[in-house]
């Protein structure tokens, strides 16, 4: 250790006079203070091109959530009863699926998912027929398929949920047996 210090010693000497020792002002503390305190704002980059790409992120995003919300093309019938009859069908059939997925239990699960995977097969059967509806125009054979179809959804789903209250029962009826 003392080799250390008597190198640095030998060092300090060499530089003896080479050292700057200028002393500070007397008021160097209060203007580095002022300075401190006065300090600029810094520079205020341009913001406006990033609120713009902003701005068009969000309206994009707008429009392109109005788009996805937006119903599918309504068909356009050619009579008002037709377009009527679609209606009132249309309920009944959402009606009756409400009613199939509040039964939806572990149970259940099988039988629901098997009766909604027929009902897109009536869904894409439906679709065609409007297709040919709006291509041929309205005659009597399209009118009965369009009908016809309506009635074996509706009919389907009312037998799918007579067969889960049967299960049901079944099981409410051998659970009370066994006790």
């Amino acid at each position: 250790m003392k080799k250390e210090n008597d190198s640095l010693d030998q060092l300090f000497e060499k530089f003896e006079n080479q050292w700057d020792v200028q002393e500070m002002n007397s008021d160097h503390q209060v203007d580095f203070l002022n300075k401190l305190n006065n300090k600029k704002q810094p520079k205020r980059k341009n913001y406006w091109f990033v609120t713009a790409i902003a701005a068009s992120i969000v309206l994009m995003l707008g429009v392109s959530i109005f788009y996805k919300n937006e119903k599918p093309k309504e068909f356009k019938f050619a009579s008002k009863e037709t377009q009527r009859t679609d209606s009132i069908f249309s309920i009944l059939i959402d009606n009756e699926l409400v009613k199939l997925k509040e039964k939806s239990s572990p149970e259940n699960e099988q039988i629901i998912n098997d009766a909604l995977k027929q009902m897109k097969v009536f869904d894409a059967d439906y679709q065609k027929i409007i297709n040919e509806l709006q291509k041929n125009g309205e005659n009597k054979q399209i009118i009965y398929a369009m009908i016809s179809n309506l009635q074996t959804r509706i009919s389907f789903l009312q037998t799918v949920l007579k067969r889960i209250e049967e299960n049901e029962n079944l099981k409410n009826t051998t659970d009370d047996k066994t006790l």
